[in-house]
């Protein structure tokens, strides 16, 4: 397993380095919790592996929180659960303590998801549920004309969903997630139909993709962008996504049945 960053984590992302991006730009969707709900079954004993600041937490009942980062932890309000400081791959859990668990926006930044992924399995009754972005179909979105560094960046963390559900290792659904046009979880692709939102550098802090990129991608971005939204180029190629109540991306729930 990899070592633990200075702060914590043991992935390839260091929170304590590179921030947490605006807690404004990465608000839990009302729209994306109710699938992770319906993904749950109503299980009342969830665990949460990669926790964060503790986002869609509210769509279980009795949550532990598992979260290496220092940072991170820091970020959850008082009114959550404190989260256990440990890693996916190695839960300090019994087997089959829990009645589901759930890991969201989290496992491509795992050091070894496959471990970690099995260990969720491990002590867990019911469904594990993987909220996570398909590396296929990453690259399938207008971004890649702009920052195709980003996305390809994307598509090589995330882990193939016949990984997610071989490390599972239970009979598996995976389910497209639409995501609305005024999503307030702001990943990239929550940006679909608003893409002057991509130019507030703080919306592009909150997605973690963006921290492997040097500052010439970011300023190419920009440059490229900004001339094509006042030209009219963006709009002539992809305007109709502005009007497009949902959009199916790359966003999918892998659910592995118990």
């Amino acid at each position: 397993m990899k070592a633990r960053t200075h702060d914590g984590g043991a992935g390839d992302v260091d929170h304590g380095t590179i921030g947490s991006g605006s807690s404004a730009c990465r608000r839990p969707d009302e729209r994306v919790a109710k699938f992770v709900a319906e993904a749950l079954g109503g299980a009342r004993n969830v665990l949460n592996v990669g926790a964060g600041a503790g986002s869609y937490e509210s769509v279980a009942g009795t949550v532990t929180a598992v979260e290496p980062s220092a940072s991170m932890r820091a970020l959850r309000p008082p009114r959550l659960t404190r989260a256990v400081d440990a890693v996916a791959e190695d839960l300090p859990f019994a087997d089959g303590e829990f009645d589901a668990a759930m890991t969201l926006f989290s496992v491509h930044q795992w050091s070894d998801a496959t471990a970690g992924l099995r260990e969720m399995r491990r002590v867990t009754r019911g469904p594990v549920v993987v909220l996570t972005c398909d590396p296929a179909t990453v690259r399938d979105f207008w971004l890649y004309d702009y920052a195709p560094e980003v996305l390809d960046t994307e598509a090589r963390r995330h882990p193939p969903v016949d990984a997610i559900a071989a490390a599972l290792g239970r009979t598996c659904t995976v389910e497209a997630v639409p995501i609305p046009l005024d999503c307030t979880d702001g990943f990239n692709e929550a940006y679909y139909g608003r893409p002057e939102m991509l130019l507030d550098p703080a919306a592009r802090q909150a997605c973690s993709a963006w921290s492997f990129v040097d500052d010439g991608v970011r300023e190419r971005f920009d440059r490229t962008l900004r001339h094509d939204l006042t030209s009219g180029t963006w709009d002539e190629r992809f305007g109709d996504l502005r009007t497009r109540p949902t959009y199916e991306g790359s966003l999918v729930i892998v659910r592995a049945r118990p």
